[in-house]
């Protein structure tokens, strides 16, 4: 079981670390870009649609 004294250290340090974490500000992160410019969705498209074709004319051989 915990002592009084060391239950009341940790409740003292848990207090001090709340503190700290105020006092200093934590600012929330910069959102993020868009993942998607829409030229990378465009470009899987234009490599499916070589890839279809590919497969086609293989195909018609």
């Amino acid at each position: 079981m915990i002592s009084g004294t060391r239950s009341q250290a940790l409740s003292l340090l848990g207090l001090l670390l709340l503190a700290s974490t105020q006092v200093h500000g934590i600012a929330p992160a910069p959102a993020e870009g868009p993942t998607s410019d829409g030229t990378s969705l465009d470009q899987g498209i234009a490599y499916f649609l070589m890839l279809a074709a590919l497969a086609v004319t293989y195909l018609m051989h």
